[in-house]
């Protein structure tokens, strides 16, 4: 069964991309999936703008508004109307000082609402859109370690995959428009371009390694415009979807284009004037990533962002690739825990007390299970700020969460568990807080609520012992009575309880008794 057409548009650095798929069957249902039936792509120089100056120039804005009203034409040729459409914006207009204006102008202009989306976000639509191509081949994610790798115009995006689950999640801010700007203003060559990339990845390479020594990762993916001319020219086809380059083969084709003018990567590769400007500078930055890798192989499945975000529209209901995407943020947070030194017991033993505590008030919460995961988050990070130093580090465990990339989690929601985290012990009451009262009304309920149950299951392992393990709930008209089914002296915990429970009475109503 065919249905309504949808379009994605995706404004980055170097310029403007539509899609249009067909849906061939609702989502949600089993058989669901899409067929391309339309594409364009035009330039615009965004990026060259933001890097340059921090702001779009008029010149710029106008380009881009011809462009999407160009693309405008092209989806009422398929009767696509703008419910059907998704617009989404990266780097350029992230950075850009002037972006409210130039969001507002553009929705006044064409009626688009731009999602400018942040890193974070981008490597988890590449992530879906990487895992798509993969899922019928013979290459696999499972039992490897790996590197998704997207040099962008304005950032870099990278997954670190160990064993199949998320070991780290970063969005760097490198890409091929900054150094080539960068450049510019030098008077700078090839070869500088080369010093630079080099010392960036040097210097990078120590937190990877924190996550996962790239000397150990033998599946090397790249993604991008940049790695799919490469595979075009030297590599080999092994599915409908991925082409493989060998590590020699990609070294000579890199080592071969150096020598090409802009001129000529346009004429040979039959692509526009300004991603021929950043072919070299792109490459080079595969190249010098590969190297720290053990990989001797390239994989470049033929997909982008574009096509991650169709999936990701198409698959929401999807119970069993939610909870695929579930563990993979419980991954990246374990990785985040581990590497400040956490009591990973305490975490996890918070973390299930939080979700038992969460399902049994589930009527009385509220919530979505999209809060359920930011509280499981929030359990296991609660302590990490212990390893900066253990008095008040409540505030360094927010100071961390907050400055820190968790895969599959936006900075809205990372800011909502940095906060949970603050407030889950000593005095701290979100009321008081500047930072709370700033938030949306439906951000400060959620960040009350899975407060109050964050505080109390770490008061259930006040002494780290993990005595409590399993726990009933009597509701009470006005009291909440929590029985205990061991034996353990609980004397330390019922304190605990006593102290911490504020929050919980004053949210719910209930008087908490630990029994």
């Amino acid at each position: 069964m065919k249905t309504q057409p949808e379009a994605v548009i995706e404004i980055g650095s170097t310029g403007i991309r539509l899609l249009i798929a067909q849906i061939d069957a609702p989502a949600g249902t089993e058989k669901h999936g899409w067929s391309i039936i339309d594409r364009s792509e035009l330039p615009a120089s965004l990026g060259r703008d933001v890097f340059t100056t921090g702001n779009i120039s008029r010149e710029t804005l106008l380009q881009c508004l011809q462009i999407l009203k160009r693309f405008q034409e092209q989806l009422t040729g398929w009767a696509i109307d703008q419910n059907h459409v998704t617009v989404i914006a990266t780097s350029a207009l992230r950075e850009a000082k002037n972006r409210d204006a130039v969001l507002d102008r553009i929705m006044v202009k064409t009626g688009f609402r731009i999602k400018v989306i942040d890193g974070i976000e981008e490597n988890r639509l590449m992530y879906l859109a990487v895992t798509e191509c993969l899922k019928n081949g013979t290459v696999h994610l499972d039992g490897m370690n790996s590197i998704i790798l997207e040099v962008g115009g304005g950032s870099t995006e990278l997954m670190l995959i160990e064993q199949g689950k998320m070991a780290g999640v970063h969005s760097l801010r490198l890409g091929t428009v900054i150094i080539e700007q960068q450049l510019k203003a030098m008077m700078g060559s090839l070869q500088d371009a080369s010093r630079f990339l080099e010392k960036f990845i040097r210097m990078t390479r120590g937190a990877l390694d924190a996550e996962l020594n790239l000397g150990n990762v033998r599946q090397f993916i790249a993604v991008g415009s940049e790695a799919q001319i490469a595979a075009q020219n030297c590599g080999t086809v092994i599915s409908d979807t991925i082409r493989i380059i060998s590590r020699d083969d990609f070294d000579n084709f890199v080592d071969e284009i150096q020598a090409y003018s802009i001129e000529e990567c346009v004429a040979r590769f039959k692509i526009p004037y300004t991603e021929a400007q950043a072919l070299h500078i792109g490459l080079m930055a595969y190249q010098f990533f590969l190297h720290s890798t053990d990989a001797r192989e390239i994989l470049v499945p033929n997909t982008n962002i574009r096509e991650g975000l169709l999936l990701s529209k198409l698959r929401q209901p999807d119970e069993d690739l939610q909870q695929d995407f579930n563990s993979q943020i419980t991954a990246s947070a374990l990785t985040l825990a581990r590497k400040y030194k956490a009591d990973e017991k305490h975490a996890e033993y918070v973390r299930m007390i939080a979700a038992k505590l969460f399902d049994t008030l589930k009527n009385e919460l509220g919530l979505t299970d999209r809060d359920r995961m930011l509280l499981e988050i929030a359990a296991i990070l609660h302590d990490i700020g212990s390893f900066i130093k253990v008095d008040n580090h409540e505030e360094h465990s927010m100071y961390i969460i907050n400055n820190s990339d968790l895969f599959g989690l936006t900075r809205d929601e990372i800011a909502i568990i940095s906060q949970v985290v603050y407030y889950h012990r000593g005095n701290h009451l979100p009321q008081n807080n500047i930072q709370f009262a700033t938030r949306t009304r439906a951000d400060r309920i959620s960040i009350l609520k899975l407060t109050a149950i964050l505080r109390l299951a770490d008061a259930f392992d006040r002494g780290h012992l993990q005595k409590i393990n399993d726990f009933t709930i009597d509701f009470r008209p006005d009291t909440l009575i929590i029985k205990c089914e061991n034996t353990h002296n609980l004397m330390l915990e019922r304190l605990a309880v006593a102290e911490k429970a504020n929050v919980f009475e004053s949210v719910f109503g209930y008087k908490v008794i630990l029994s």
